[in-house]
């Protein structure tokens, strides 16, 4: 089963890229959905409680991801500790659903991965695939702010992923994202098609 990551930074257009694929009946693993889903595990949160205090879970016992987030990214260490917690239990949920759409017999997966740092020291270094989505960072700004983001929430989240030229140097197929959704979404079905053949 072939592996398909999208990687591209906040506002880029991951989302048009991955609608263009799902279209042609592609299954999709979400990365950013997986590391929410395990914030229900009871072992997760539990260990999160632990690192961060009891004040990141509300009054349900169930993480609040604003609280976490403010707390595990106000300094490198503190990310350093909740990718321990949080990055084993990804990959193990992102394996288990591997498998069960492997043995659903899809010959193809779309994996989503906002997080992407590198192929060798992560989930994508089993892809057969990676695909970037690149746009100009004041496009990808002003795309995040109008989709509901702050702004300035927007500027450090992009000056904590890596850079495009970072992007450009793991991928094997680059789009550049700076015109319209419909021009993405067509150049990416294009590649599709010939790479389907």
């Amino acid at each position: 089963m072939k592996k398909l990551f999208i990687i591209g930074g906040m506002g880029a257009g991951k989302s048009t890229a991955t609608r263009a694929l799902l279209d042609q009946g592609l299954p999709l693993i979400d990365l950013d959905v997986v590391g929410h889903d395990i914030l229900k595990w009871e072992v997760v949160k539990e260990e999160l409680a632990e690192a961060f205090g009891d004040d990141i879970l509300d009054e349900d016992g169930e993480v609040m991801r604003s609280k976490l987030a403010a707390k595990a990214f106000k300094t490198p260490a503190d990310t350093r500790k909740l990718n321990r917690i949080t990055m084993p239990r990804i990959e193990e949920a992102y394996t288990d659903k591997l498998a069960e759409i492997e043995a659903s017999g899809s010959d193809a997966v779309v994996v989503e991965y906002s997080a992407f740092k590198n192929r060798e020291s992560s989930l994508a270094y089993s892809a057969d695939v990676v695909i970037a989505i690149l746009a100009p960072t004041d496009v990808r700004i002003e795309r995040a702010v109008a989709s509901g983001f702050d702004e300035d929430d927007v500027r450090r989240r992009i000056t904590r992923q890596i850079t495009d030229a970072d992007r450009v140097e793991a991928a094997d197929v680059v789009f550049n994202n700076n015109s319209t959704k419909e021009e993405l979404y067509n150049k990416v079905l294009d590649w599709w098609n010939t790479y389907n053949a």
